[in-house]
């Protein structure tokens, strides 16, 4: 095993005293290839070209020497510290960090950005670190090969973004673009690059300045708190399908969350929708009432939620929508239900009012490939005043669960 591991950051910037000395005494250093042409880098060291770095953790804890790794930024943020410290490689890992690259970034953007959500994006799993651009005004996308500035404004789509792209931070090559994000997609980009998304409605803490926790929205524009809000919240112009009770038991069954692209199919006055973004997801609703969709969104702004509202008939309009992870459908029948399973998210709620409505809804989603689960809902509202009841409302609740492949 190594006798020492130090993890040097640089971020372009001359080594400090403790990184050149760390440095000097290294019979092993790791890194990229412009990290193994620095002219600190011992001659007679063993040089490890880093690629993956698991085959590089493994190779240092073999050697008997003291090992150096070089890294871009800040290793412990996003970076090698974590995979160096893993259990199995047994490494005691000493850091010397550098700026990172997301704070540099934000550097030569001149802003703040305790109130960024930071996420990397890799090919695989790129369109979550979109859905958080759509959900949030400030995002910092460490990208990849394959999945860029170019890539990231495509899945976009008709979201209107502003992107701050940085180049090659800490180089001689270092440049920093301002584009909308309907004109980066014409441009080529180098690796590496740190994306700063911006734009929206900002709301909560962050628009009033009164922030206390990095990477969060606390507090709320309205006041409100919790959720399953009453009607009153929204202005007090819920129709039917939008009752608290039914809202919250929706909600509840779909857990939409930061990274989520939640569809609302017959978004109504929008509480469904606003609701889910106020957990962190990317909604976007549906109605074919234009009023409906002025309502949803004038509430989104009201609320400080960030959504795209889409008008247009389901199952047709659906076609263009990118890949969902939950939908709620508020109505159009087992034919929308039969085009959203298709499209294979891992939950479908919706209700019906009559239990024959119900059957055909719970056979779309049977037939879709779903495990299908209702729960005949009955609430009463009462008048507290002289506590007699006011209103009463039943309603079917059909979940739809995705059955995995064999």
């Amino acid at each position: 095993m190594a006798d020492r591991v130090t993890v040097i950051g640089w971020d372009g910037s001359a080594l400090t005293a403790a990184a050149r000395s760390a440095l000097g005494a290294a019979t092993l250093v790791a890194g990229a290839a412009h990290h193994l042409a620095l002219p600190e880098v011992p001659p007679n060291a063993e040089r490890i070209r880093l690629g993956s770095v698991t085959l590089a953790a493994r190779r240092i804890a073999q050697h008997r020497g003291t090992a150096v790794v070089l890294a871009d930024g800040d290793p412990g943020f996003f970076g090698v510290v974590r995979t160096l410290r893993a259990p199995e490689h047994g490494l005691e890992v000493e850091v010397v960090p550098a700026v990172s690259s997301v704070a540099a970034a934000f550097a030569r953007a001149g802003m703040p950005w305790d109130d960024a959500q930071v996420v990397v994006a890799h090919s695989r799993d790129l369109r979550r670190a979109v859905n958080v651009c759509r959900a949030h005004t400030k995002v910092a996308v460490l990208t990849s090969p394959g999945a860029g500035p170019a890539e990231l404004a495509l899945l976009l789509g008709g979201v209107h973004r502003t992107f701050v792209i940085c180049e090659d931070l800490g180089t001689d090559r270092e440049r920093v673009t301002v584009l909308t994000s309907d004109k980066v997609a014409d441009h080529v980009w180098r690796d590496p690059n740190v994306v700063i998304v911006v734009g929206g409605s900002p709301g909560g803490a962050a628009a009033q300045g009164t922030g206390w926790i990095a990477g969060r929205e606390v507090g709320h524009p309205t006041g409100a708190r919790g959720w399953g809000l009453p009607a009153s919240a929204y202005g007090g112009a819920l129709g039917e399908g939008e009752s608290v009770q039914l809202r919250t038991a929706q909600l509840a069954r779909l857990g939409p969350q930061v990274g989520d692209l939640v569809w609302d199919i017959g978004a109504g006055s929008g509480a469904a929708a606003v609701e889910a973004g106020r957990f962190g997801a990317a909604v976007i609703a549906v109605d074919a009432d234009p009023d409906a969709c002025g309502r949803t969104a004038a509430l989104a702004r009201r609320h400080g939620v960030q959504l795209q509202v889409v008008h247009g008939r389901a199952p047709q309009v659906l076609e263009d929508l990118p890949e969902p992870d939950v939908i709620r459908i508020g109505g159009g029948g087992a034919e929308v239900v039969t085009a959203c399973a298709a499209r294979r998210p891992e939950r479908i709620v919706t209700h019906a009012a009559t239990r024959d409505e119900a059957e055909a809804l719970g056979r779309a989603l049977a037939d879709g490939g779903y495990e299908v689960e209702c729960a005949l809902l009955q609430s009463v509202d009462l008048d507290t005043s002289v506590w007699v009841e006011r209103e009463r409302s039943v309603v079917f609740l059909l979940s739809g669960y995705r059955v995995p492949h064999p």
